[in-house]
């Protein structure tokens, strides 16, 4: 699937839950709680977008970079804004693969106070 701010919005509708008995997953400045099997069913195309991202961004590469440089796809053409880029975050964070590398108590610390992130590119996919 295409890294697009369209797609990501997409997937949020359709993965997200109100049900207050699954976990909270914190992104940047959103929160949302996910329905597992609709994470699942869709884990091949988020996988897909965050591969979009740039190199300096995946663990095999770069190692994680800032949540400032996430607007822009690894061919340098811009797809999303700070929402759309947190909402890719919850996300990937939700099936296992974006870790904010730093507490949220050092961001300020950080270029323009903002986290960086890391993409697992080379976990294994969990068995079906």
């Amino acid at each position: 699937m295409k890294l697009t701010a369209e797609n990501v919005r997409k997937l949020m509708r359709e993965c997200i839950s109100d049900d207050e008995s699954l976990s909270l997953v914190r992104g940047v400045v959103c929160a949302a709680r996910f329905k597992p099997e609709k994470l699942k069913e869709h884990e091949d195309e988020i996988r897909s977008m965050l591969a979009e991202l740039p190199d300096q961004f995946q663990k095999s590469i770069g190692g994680g970079w800032s949540f400032l440089n996430a607007c822009m796809t690894k061919d340098g053409d811009q797809w999303g804004e700070h929402r759309t880029i947190d909402e890719l975050i919850l996300l990937g964070t939700a099936i296992g693969r974006v870790t904010i590398q730093f507490p949220r108590s050092m961001w300020p610390s950080l270029p323009g106070g903002m986290p960086y992130f890391m993409v697992d590119d080379k976990r294994a996919k969990p068995p079906t």
